[in-house]
């Protein structure tokens, strides 16, 4: 790694997960933070130092990049409240030169280092790989309407909002790849770099970005960039009636491949976490699903503790007794990603899978039933950590509670966890998951997810995916719980 930094001439290189569209989910083909350290999760940004790489990974990947890194990697474990570039930063003499890939950070990040020598880097030294592909854009609403000033957005999801368009040519997503200038007059889609960067360069006016999704490629080109927060984030967040209607059958569809999968699991026996994830996604394909909204999670026993897990082993065999945990969703023609969690228990649970169960399910009850009454998903989190933190020994609640959903399965406002983000109140017409977890790498994790949507000031559940009733143990609840429980189907 020295030769790298010696090479490019700097000290330091902050290695990202992401690709140039700074989308969440990059493929591992075109992930260099995946190709230096192993480490396959969906987020954490690693740094080579002279000596030293750094993989800095949040509760979520814990254990899971414990068990991937390459040798030699030191992992940073981000407890709740940690940032990771706080970190990064610690790591850093400022008199040193930091090297950043300019098409893999956005603009706010990179000024985030302000105080700090940075070199630009124009090609990525780890992997400069870049997938392609043959966009077939299909449209799924009609285009909104929205004439701001001159503005470039680059945030696939805001594009594909905005026009209406999805694109089901890649797995695990339907955004449509392409970068997008509007006006009160007129929309350009480009559908390559060179094209984005020859108007970049020669547009002569003020050109309205926010920094927050703008590469710094692309920011560096503009002449005369204006900042500003984008409006399309916040329209898109709040859900039409039209959008809601194609979610909620979206989810109907989505329920009946969990019950199919969990019909499966009692039925047959030495099944592999590859095999229950195999006829997870025929259950998907069968009830008319495009692609999976993201690699189904299933994960037996210990396994189930990493709340991100994605090995789906052939030689993982789920016996009598065992705990799955399933982590899905999928995409239909909407284009809207839908998620869901369910814990699975093959033959009869032990006494210590009932009260993780039960406890992990009051607190969703409590959660649910209370969010209406609560405006903010950071207060939502709150109520979530104080049933769960200290519940059950050597058993702990590591994530935020909960995401915004839409064309991305991670969107954000809303967003139910300790953030700052989480403060931004949660509106009608928000969709959002619910998903209280308790974990011990010893034994399990039991997470139970629900995504849930926001109207007339109510707060519903687009699931009505069944609990199991042989994991709760019904000492544990109170009567209103119990009451609460009777809104879902329990079997």
């Amino acid at each position: 790694m020295n030769n790298i930094l010696k090479k490019f001439d700097i000290d330091y290189l902050l290695v990202n997960s992401t690709n140039k569209y700074l989308v969440e989910y990059s493929s591992l083909s075109e992930n260099a933070r995946y190709s230096l350290t192993g480490f396959s999760g969906s987020t954490g940004d690693a740094l080579i130092t002279e000596d030293k790489i750094y993989l800095f990974v949040d509760g979520r990947y814990h254990t899971q990049a414990d068990n991937e890194v390459k040798d030699g990697v030191v992992v940073v474990k981000l407890q709740l409240g940690q940032k990771q570039d706080e970190e990064i930063r610690k790591l850093i003499n400022p008199n040193g030169v930091l090297g950043i890939v300019s098409k893999k950070v956005s603009q706010s990040r990179l000024e985030s280092f302000s105080g700090y020598k940075i070199k630009l880097l124009d090609i990525d030294p780890i992997n400069d790989f870049t997938e392609t592909h043959e966009s077939i854009p299909q449209k799924a609403f009609n285009p909104v309407e929205y004439k701001p000033n001159a503005t470039f957005i680059s945030n696939l999801e805001e594009v594909s909002y905005l026009t209406g368009l999805r694109d089901f040519s890649k797995d695990n997503t339907s955004k449509i790849w392409s970068k997008l200038f509007i006006d009160n007059e007129k929309r350009i889609l480009f559908k390559d770099d060179k094209s984005c960067d020859e108007f970049l360069s020669s547009f002569e006016k003020e050109l309205i970005v926010d920094k927050s999704s703008i590469n710094a490629h692309d920011y560096a080109l503009i002449k005369k960039p204006v900042h500003k927060l984008s409006e399309v984030k916040f329209m898109k967040s709040k859900k039409t009636e039209e959008e809601i209607e194609a979610y909620k059958k979206a989810f109907a569809r989505t329920d009946k491949a969990v019950y199919a999968i969990r019909d499966f699991i009692e039925n047959n026996d030495n099944l592999s976490e590859f095999d229950i994830a195999e006829q997870l996604k025929k259950e998907f394909k069968k009830y008319g699903a495009k692609s999976l909204s993201f690699n189904s999670i299933v994960a037996i026993n210990n396994n189930s503790a990493l709340a991100h897990y994605s090995k789906n082993s052939k030689n993982v065999i789920l016996k009598d007794g065992d705990l799955v945990l399933i982590d899905c969703g999928a995409y239909y023609e909407s284009g809207l990603a839908t998620d869901i969690t369910r814990v699975f228990v093959k033959g009869n649970p032990s006494e210590l899978q009932k009260r993780v169960y039960t406890t992990v399910l009051k607190a969703f009850l409590t959660c649910f039933n209370n969010a209406e009454s609560l405006e903010t998903g950071f207060e939502i989190d709150t109520l979530a950590h104080s049933i769960l933190d200290n519940s059950i020994e050597g058993f702990k609640f590591n994530h935020g509670l909960g995401h915004g959903i839409g064309i991305n399965v991670h969107e954000a406002p809303p967003n139910l966890s300790q953030n700052d983000i989480a403060k931004t109140k949660i509106q009608n017409g928000m969709c959002f998951t619910i998903e209280p977890g308790l974990y011990n790498k010893e034994y399990f994790g039991v997470r139970l997810e629900n995504s849930c949507y926001k109207k007339d000031d109510k707060v519903f559940s687009f699931t009505n995916m069944c609990y199991e009733n042989k994991l709760i143990d019904y000492s544990l609840l109170t009567s209103q719980e119990i009451k609460w429980l009777k809104e879902f189907n329990v079997k």
